[in-house]
C-alpha cells in the first residue's frame, strides 16, 4: 500500500508541476502577443503629441528650433502689433498669400496662419530642401530683400518667408512653412499634435 501511495503521490506531483509548467508557458507566450497590442515607445515619439510652454516668449522672440514632434523642428514666434499689420498689408511680394494650398489646418487659414494672431507656429524646415531657414525680425532692408518686412531667410539657397511663413514669389522654396495641428492648453501652453480648431 505504501508503494501504491508513493505512486499516486508522485503522480499528482508530476502532473500538478506539467500543469504549472504549461501554464506559464501560455503566459509567457501570450505575454508578447497582448504587448503588440500596445503601440512601442518608438511609434509613440514617432507622432505623440508635445507640450510647449509659451509663457515667457516676448513679441518678437522665436521659441525653437524644438526637435520634438515627429522628428522634426518646431518653430513658436510671438508677433508684436507692428508685424501683425504688415502680415495683412504687405502682401504683394508672396506667391501664396492666402494660404490655399494645403499647408495648414483650416483654422490657420488665415492672414496670420495661426489660432492667434500674435503666436505663429511653423514646422521649421524650408519647403524647397528641407533646410532650417532663420528668423530676422528686422522691418528694415537686408541685402536679400530691400523691402524687408521680417521673415524667415533660407541661407542655403535664398527662399523667403514672412513672419507667418507664406513664401516669397521668385524663390526656389515652392510652398509655405507647414502648420503643424496644435491648440491651447491654457494660454500659455500649446499641445503640437492635437488639432484645436475651437481653441
Amino acid at each position: 500500500m505504501n508503494g501504491g501511495s508513493k505512486s499516486n503521490n508522485r503522480r499528482r506531483f508530476l502532473i500538478g508541476s506539467t500543469s504549472v509548467v504549461g501554464a506559464a508557458g501560455v503566459v509567457g507566450a501570450a505575454v508578447p502577443f497582448v504587448g503588440s497590442w500596445n503601440p512601442s515607445a518608438r511609434a509613440l515619439a514617432a507622432g505623440a503629441p508635445i507640450t510647449i510652454d509659451i509663457s515667457r516668449l516676448e513679441p518678437g522672440e522665436l521659441l525653437g528650433p524644438i526637435p520634438a514632434w515627429r522628428g522634426q523642428p518646431i518653430f513658436v514666434l510671438r508677433r508684436d502689433e507692428e508685424a501683425l499689420n504688415n502680415l495683412e498689408n504687405f502682401t504683394d511680394h508672396l506667391s501664396d498669400p492666402e494660404s490655399e494650398r494645403d499647408q495648414q489646418p483650416g483654422y490657420a487659414q488665415n492672414a496670420f496662419r495661426s489660432i492667434r494672431p500674435e503666436v505663429g507656429i511653423y514646422v521649421g524646415l524650408c519647403t524647397h530642401l528641407g533646410c532650417s531657414p532663420r528668423i530676422n525680425t528686422e522691418v528694415s532692408p537686408q541685402e536679400y530683400d530691400p523691402n524687408w518686412k521680417g521673415g524667415f531667410f533660407c541661407p542655403c539657397h535664398g527662399s523667403m518667408f514672412d513672419l507667418a511663413g507664406r513664401v516669397y514669389t521668385g524663390v526656389p522654396a515652392p510652398a509655405n512653412l507647414v502648420v503643424p495641428p496644435h491648440s491651447y492648453e491654457t494660454d500659455n501652453v500649446i499641445v503640437i499634435g492635437v488639432d484645436g480648431g475651437n481653441s
